[in-house]
């Protein structure tokens, strides 16, 4: 288990995604929605990153861009969900700007194989 609140945030956000996307997929499959099963491939597509970002005791850089990663799959998952759900948008290039975090996120994480070593206090 990680010791550290960011990887205890990671791992917390990779389980409800994870269990989101389950739900969602479900929905998707019985009541239908233009954007649930989107959002629900797009959670259960993240959540193992996030889980091992988590796990990994990972560098700086890394957890970074999984926050980034994060962020990214809550605007771009939620405003799906919010146009089906709620019939309406989170606000106005919500869904774009997540997909533009999710794809900086996995960047970051591409970047980050190549960052130094972790200094440890």
């Amino acid at each position: 288990m990680p010791t550290d609140a960011t990887g205890r945030v990671l791992v917390f956000a990779a389980g409800i995604a994870g269990a989101a996307g389950v739900a969602l997929s479900a929905a998707a499959a019985h009541l239908g929605g233009a954007f649930t099963g989107t959002a629900a491939s797009f959670l259960l597509a993240h959540a193992p990153a996030l889980l091992a970002a988590g796990l990994a005791g990972a560098s700086r850089a890394l957890r970074a861009g999984a926050l980034v990663l994060l962020l990214g799959l809550v605007l771009f998952s939620g405003d799906l969900l919010a146009r089906d759900f709620l019939g309406s948008r989170l606000f106005a290039f919500a869904a774009p700007a997540g997909g533009t975090l999710l794809i900086a996120g996995w960047v970051a994480i591409a970047v980050s194989a190549f960052a130094g070593p972790q200094r440890r206090s």
